[in-house]
């Protein structure tokens, strides 16, 4: 298929800026697959949808503070984009200007926090030796700040609100955005009506960043990022599975996880790696029967697994649908649930 295939037109003030208060107040477009009906309903109603046989798989991946600026011994100043954990003090980093950081170049954020470029990868990334005392995380507290789609202008009043109410584990880049809709309320009322809540990990690296440059979107390669599914989340997903539950991932990262780690039996393994799945149509799921999402980027990677999910066709008619009905796109936007 042609990267052209999943583009749409998207009118520049329907892409959200800032995200709503409280956050299950946001909208829900809804598809039935089975009556090919949609309703327009807001998040919370999400309560009334999902029955006591349905299992949601979240991302408990916590989004650093991973964007800071500091300034080398010419005074010339950089931006760091940290992208994945390699060692106790080394980073892979997006760096900018990085034709400017050569290997060795000595970069200091503040008085206490420093670092040196080891190695070069490729497109701005580079390997990076910090230096600091203290703890990494608490120190980017103070000096760094959330980072960002570029496509998002205003600055975030609080940092936490990319993050979801349930993220645990720092290393994320970008947060799984389909989860920022949850309340622990509304958590809470979904586990009281007998849905199971299942925990894993994908922290959220480069490949959110990255378009599809290649017009054939197989000649495109994802950059891998890092998952952890535990034994307990393995069996509780496996016993779902037996019993014919309907295994609802939360956001794009969820599916990435159970589709990466599923073997040819269809059960999911407890395991921990790094993924670089790519889904596209056609596709054959495994495991996830329904999907929460938000809406993507035209042309991206994210668009193009909920067209493996539902079909492109339908993905492009739902979403025409979303702009006529001013939804409000991308990460800070409303939500869909197919079902």
């Amino acid at each position: 298929m042609r990267k052209s295939d999943f583009f749409y037109d998207l009118p520049q003030e329907l892409i959200a800026q800032t995200p709503i208060y409280p956050r299950d107040i946001s909208r829900l477009l809804y598809y039935d697959r089975k009556s090919n009906g949609v309703k327009h309903l807001l998040f919370r109603d999400i309560k009334d949808i999902l029955n006591s046989n349905d299992v949601l798989v979240i991302n408990n991946t916590k989004v650093l503070y991973a964007r800071f600026f500091g300034y080398d011994k010419k005074n010339r100043k950089f931006e760091v984009l940290l992208l994945k954990r390699l060692g106790l003090k080394k980073w892979e980093a997006l760096l900018k200007p990085a034709r400017k950081a050569k290997i060795g170049s000595l970069i200091a954020i503040n008085e206490d926090l420093k670092f040196k470029v080891s190695d070069i990868i490729d497109n701005g990334v580079r390997i990076l030796d910090f230096e600091y005392q203290g703890v990494f995380e608490e120190i980017l507290v103070d000096v760094g700040e959330v980072p960002l789609p570029p496509y998002i202008t205003k600055k975030l009043s609080d940092k936490e609100r990319y993050n979801t109410v349930y993220a645990k584990v720092e290393g994320s880049s970008a947060a799984p955005t389909a989860g920022l809709h949850f309340t622990p309320e509304l958590l809470d009322e979904l586990k009281q009506k007998g849905v199971e809540v299942v925990e894993i990990l994908l922290h959220v690296g480069l490949g959110t960043f990255r378009p599809v440059q290649e017009e054939n979107i197989q000649d495109h390669k994802m950059h891998k990022e890092y998952y952890e599914i535990s034994e307990d989340a393995a069996k509780r997903i496996n016993q779902a599975l037996e019993q014919n539950k309907r295994i609802i991932a939360v956001g794009t990262t969820s599916v990435r996880v159970l589709e990466s780690v599923v073997d040819k039996s269809g059960r999911v393994k407890s395991c921990s790696g790094e993924t670089d799945i790519f889904i596209y149509p056609p596709y054959n799921f495994k495991v996830v029967k329904g999907l929460i999402t938000n809406f993507h980027l035209p042309e991206s990677t994210l668009i193009m697994l909920v067209s493996a999910f539902l079909s492109r066709e339908k993905v492009l008619e739902l979403y025409k649908l979303a702009i006529e009905e001013n939804y409000r796109f991308f990460s800070f936007g409303d939500a869909m649930l197919i079902l």
